[in-house]
């Protein structure tokens, strides 16, 4: 079982969803991990980012799931209203891997975002993400 915390924002960290958990988004993706046999654990969003976690089947690939997530929310934004006509999300993402010992409290972090943005930003949240994992980044090339 492999616990998987997947991060990643939309493209130029525009400020397009909104700051309040967007349930038929989060809805919508559960549907997209399970059509690929993932389970999502737990999903939030700000305005510039989501947060999933997820139990990634051992026959899918992360990177296959990420693309898949993206493109198929990205319509489904799209298909939502006309506010979403020029969506993207980034390039890139973050996935982390987790315990199944740490599925509590990262449950709880990501039902937290709301709070934690309104004094952290994405930039600042993700870059610790990386420094807790000792994962080498060039901060000139992270975010896109």
């Amino acid at each position: 079982k492999l616990l998987v915390h997947l991060v990643y924002s939309t493209k130029h960290r525009a400020r397009r969803l909104p700051h309040q958990p967007y349930r038929e988004l989060h809805a919508f993706c559960g549907g997209v991990l399970k059509n690929h046999k993932c389970h999502l654990v737990e999903m939030n969003n700000v305005e510039d980012h989501v947060h999933a976690l997820l139990d990634l089947h051992r026959t899918e690939a992360l990177s296959d799931i990420v693309r898949e997530l993206k493109t198929s929310s990205t319509k489904w934004l799209k298909e939502q209203s006309p506010v979403y006509n020029d969506f993207e999300w980034q390039d890139g993402f973050g996935a982390f891997s987790l315990g199944m010992s740490q599925k509590p409290r990262a449950i709880g972090y990501l039902r937290r975002q709301q709070e934690k943005h309104d004094a952290v930003s994405y930039q600042d949240e993700f870059r610790g993400f990386l420094d807790a994992y000792e994962m080498e980044y060039d901060d000139r090339s992270v975010w896109d």
